[in-house]
């Protein structure tokens, strides 16, 4: 039997330019021929390699959340909740990202508009930002019976209060605030975190 003929384009490089096009414009804001063009691929060429459109995004995303999840595992291995978080959020403001790059997160601005024809993208974002979620939860309870959030705290509430703050700055960044302005609701919402702050953590987030 004959082999194919070997691909004639890295395909590691080739997803990453899928991932900062499906990050600036969605998925459904993105068509086949903007992705063959970023991509410097051809059509079938990307069929073969990836799938179709809805295949190769969730390949992207893929990717993506390896890439991010490396950072945000170091982010979260901070000696306190308080640190972790303020960190975590700054992710979202753009404050950190290199000039020209897409801010926010790709899980969430891929899905903002999704017609009945992407339901199953909406879906699968959906369980992943899920997921997510509950990593977060877990790690939160983690730090309440170290006793470094109180006794009482509402673990699943303050979880999706973080997220929905996370996916807030993520709108607003893709919306045109500079990154001053959303490192400044970071440390707004920060003033209420139920966390201890010690002399130390207070002095890093002054600095920050």
């Amino acid at each position: 039997m004959a082999k194919g003929r070997p691909r004639e384009f890295d395909v590691d490089e080739a997803l990453d330019k899928a991932i900062d096009l499906f990050w600036r414009q969605g998925y459904e804001g993105t068509s086949l021929a903007d992705l063959v063009s970023a991509m410097g691929i051809t059509k079938p060429s990307l069929y073969a390699a990836f799938g179709n459109k809805e295949e190769l995004f969730k390949k992207a995303v893929d990717r993506y959340a390896e890439q991010r999840w490396a950072l945000v595992d170091a982010i979260f291995d901070a000696p306190s909740s308080r640190q972790a978080i303020e960190r975590f959020l700054m992710l979202f403001t753009g404050a950190e990202q290199p000039e020209g790059a897409p801010c926010g997160c790709l899980m969430v601005q891929g899905a903002l508009v999704c017609s009945p024809e992407g339901k199953s993208v909406k879906q699968d974002l959906l369980s992943r930002r899920m997921s997510n979620l509950k990593w977060l939860c877990d790690r939160l309870e983690h730090w309440k019976a170290a006793g470094d959030l109180p006794r009482d705290t509402d673990i699943q509430g303050l979880g999706r209060f973080v997220a929905t703050i996370a996916n807030g700055l993520t709108i607003q960044s893709t919306s045109g605030a500079k990154p001053d302005q959303l490192k400044a609701v970071v440390e707004q919402f920060m003033q209420s975190w139920p966390g201890r702050q010690t002399a130390e953590t207070a002095s890093a987030i002054r600095a920050a």
